[in-house]
């Protein structure tokens, strides 16, 4: 957890950064993709540059892939979830280049090999790894075929593909109607059967952690498979949705595409009943605290059944020593705001700063408690910063 907010921090950092032209780049490569490979593309990136028209510009996107080759030269190969490297000048001055690079392994694997070339850098990828940390089902089927698979973030799993033998098991020959309809109809349900025993098994394997199911497919077959009673009662479907493909390529994608608002929904709904308790707690005097000092008070205490924080949280222990008198103090502090005079007249130094929010949140992970973020965006992570301090949690008791 101590890593994924660490990763927002930099994400945020680097979205703020702005290239004078298209000159800030972006390199995504999957794990197990081979380093020469890329460094041969990068070399073939330089050459292209050579016919950038500004000077500046050329030689800073120049400058930029050299940056970028002598570092992944440091790797025999990618990292286990591949590697991004972004680069690039982040000068505001155009007469003072500052080309910086800055790196991660993403939570995720990453999927393709990317190079970007633009005024800001390419940060989507890696973004929605972190819009979605849930895992649901995934089914896209039709009369014949059916691929499972697990979502978790943006990484696709496929778990099982089950095939229908309906149409090939029976042959009518000598059968009367009836008989062969109803051998139809067995061997359907014999399919919707196999199909449902997979999910059945995929939620009993995670605990029933797996937040629900989403449905694919052409045709009438999801539908009437939804409408069956083979899958556990506690299993939530979230959605049933026409699709053109079954496969776990073409399928699987354009079941994803089409399930983003239903994704998206699904994390504000657990955002949303996440801050609507801890509002009702408060409001009541309930099993609830808020603000950085009052939240570490109760973790130091061992105090906390979930940890609440806001995704643009800021919040730092900076130490002071006044010039004049030569006293140190601790204070925490929002953003980059700094103090810069004593009560005495003073001139204070910063001597040391860490992050709060990051200590925090390694306090919880050792203690075995529960982070949650909420996003910045809504209207619920607006009040948790503004109202409460971005920082805020459950008790385990009242205290």
């Amino acid at each position: 957890m101590k890593n994924e907010y660490e990763l927002r921090k930099e994400l945020k950092r680097l979205a703020s950064a702005r290239g004078g032209a298209t000159e800030l780049i972006s390199i995504y490569m999957p794990p197990g993709y081979a380093i020469s490979e890329e460094i041969s593309k990068l070399r073939d990136e330089y050459g292209q540059a050579s016919n950038i028209k500004s000077k500046s510009t050329r030689l800073n996107v120049q400058g930029a892939i050299d940056k970028i080759i002598q570092y992944i030269k440091l790797y025999k190969e990618p990292p286990q979830n591949g590697l991004a490297v972004f680069c690039g000048n982040i000068s505001d001055e155009q007469s003072k280049p500052n080309i910086q690079l800055f790196s991660m392994e993403p939570p995720q694997p990453i999927k393709a090999n990317i190079y970007r070339c633009d005024s800001t850098f390419l940060l989507e990828p890696i973004e929605a790894m972190l819009e979605a940390k849930d895992v649901y089902a995934m089914l896209v089927m039709d009369g014949r075929d059916g691929t499972i698979a697990l979502l978790k973030g943006t990484h696709l799993v496929v778990e099982k593909k089950v095939k229908s033998f309906a149409h090939s098991k029976v042959h009518k020959g000598g059968q009367s109607a009836a008989r062969y309809d109803r051998a139809i109809g067995e061997s359907i349900e014999d399919y919707y059967k196999s199909i449902a025993d997979t999910i059945n098994d995929l939620f009993i394997k995670n605990d029933f952690k797996i937040k629900g199911l989403i449905i694919g497919g052409p045709g009438p077959s999801k539908e009437n498979f939804a409408k069956s009673k083979y899958l556990n009662y506690q299993i939530k479907i979230l959605g049933v949705f026409d699709t053109g493909y079954t496969d776990e390529h073409m399928g699987m994608n354009e079941l994803l595409e089409k399930s983003k608002e239903v994704l998206s929904e699904q994390q504000a709904i657990q955002e949303r009943k996440i801050m609507e308790r801890f509002l009702s707690e408060v409001a009541h005097g309930g099993l609830a605290t808020y603000g950085y000092e009052n939240v570490k008070k109760v973790m130091q205490s061992n105090n906390i059944a979930r940890l609440i924080v806001s995704e643009d949280a800021d919040i730092y222990e900076v130490s002071y020593k006044c010039n004049t008198c030569n006293s140190e103090f601790t204070r925490i502090e929002n953003g980059n705001e700094r103090q810069t005079k004593h009560d005495d007249g003073g001139n204070l130094v910063v001597v040391s700063e860490k992050d709060a929010i990051e200590e925090l949140i390694e306090d919880a992970q050792k203690a075995g408690v529960e982070v949650s973020f909420i996003s910045g965006d809504s209207q619920y992570g607006k009040e948790l910063l503004l109202g409460f301090g971005g920082v805020a949690a459950m008790l385990r008791y009242k205290q």
